[in-house]
């Protein structure tokens, strides 16, 4: 069974093209591909963030709390009803991200998040985490918001499987058609040739990895894809 429990740190980098490349040739090195990115190709990442019919999970996140969670759906490439995806619940207090999923088929996965009922248990899915999720959303009243995919290039330090660095492309979102399985169309929210680095690890950072970030004058940024995405909606709602 897949790792369903995550206790980790999240650094986020943007980077453009060269400094993307350079990155990439340090890093070589060091780091070998994930299994999911056969022949050095991107694979796609797609997922939907719920949230209460105000918002209030995404706005209570941008206030910068000390404790903050949210719920979200994700498949790898486009699903079917019948496919099976991970509902993520995903925590962060000072810092530290504790991540629980678990695998659930797609239609399994509306009707849960819709009536907060847990499924008929069969032997692919988490049963703690069902519970946990389970009361979150008997608090929560939550709909699905927003349609967020991208393409993913993610590596592990050779050895050392706690250290990912993974490379996000591409990114793109949509508020109509909230559905995983309609597909992984969107309008671009980051504009230019823009790359988000996210170096993910429990433990210090290696030696090789700081001296590159020092380097390359790569500076750590605050960057939530979710919170991006609402702060242009609310943007753009303001200016219409």
């Amino acid at each position: 069974m897949a790792i369903e429990v995550f206790n980790r740190y999240e650094h986020k980098y943007l980077l453009d093209r060269a400094t993307y490349e350079k990155v990439l040739s340090i890093m070589d090195e060091h780091m070998e591909l994930d299994s999911h990115n056969e022949n050095h190709e991107p694979y796609q990442i797609a997922n939907i963030y719920f949230d209460t019919e105000d918002d209030h999970l995404i706005r209570h996140s941008l206030s910068k709390p000390i404790y903050k969670e949210k719920l979200r759906l994700r498949a790898y490439g486009v699903p079917d009803e019948d496919s099976k995806v991970f509902l993520e619940m995903k925590k962060k207090f000072r810092g530290l991200v504790n991540k629980r999923r678990t695998v659930l088929r797609l239609g399994e996965a509306y009707k849960f998040v819709e009536t907060g009922v847990i499924p008929e248990f069969r032997d692919y899915m988490n049963r703690q985490v069902l519970k946990e999720m389970a009361y979150f959303l008997s608090i929560n009243k939550l709909r699905p918001k927003v349609y967020l995919a991208y393409d993913r290039v993610a590596y592990h330090e050779k050895g050392n499987p706690d250290l990912r660095i993974s490379f996000d492309m591409n990114i793109r979102t949509r508020r109509t058609d909230v559905r995983l399985e309609a597909g992984t169309h969107g309008e671009r929210l980051l504009e230019g040739d823009v790359y988000l680095m996210e170096i993910k690890t429990y433990t210090a950072m290696p030696l090789w990895l700081a001296h590159m970030l020092n380097e390359l004058d790569i500076k750590r940024i605050r960057f939530s894809k979710y919170g991006t995405e609402f702060r242009q909606y609310i943007n753009g709602s303001a200016a219409g």
